[in-house]
């Protein structure tokens, strides 16, 4: 056995459910590639509608265009 496993051993029936919970978590995280920096490409796309929109009706708007 294990280091890990002979820890996990000596915990409580929730803790060790929450161990495994944990586990699976990270690999979620492992084959998605979540935690990976977040692109900015689409910074500035919006631009063109600076002079259209103020900021409150820009977000609104850009909401509106996502749902569509």
């Amino acid at each position: 056995m294990t280091e890990i496993e002979e820890l996990i051993q000596e915990l409580s029936p929730d803790n060790k459910k929450e161990v495994k919970d944990f586990i699976a978590l990270l690999l979620r995280k492992q084959k998605t590639g979540e935690g990976k920096p977040l692109r900015l490409s689409w910074a500035g796309a919006l631009r063109r509608y600076r002079s259209t929109y103020t900021a409150l009706e820009l977000q609104e708007q850009s909401l509106s265009w996502r749902s569509e």
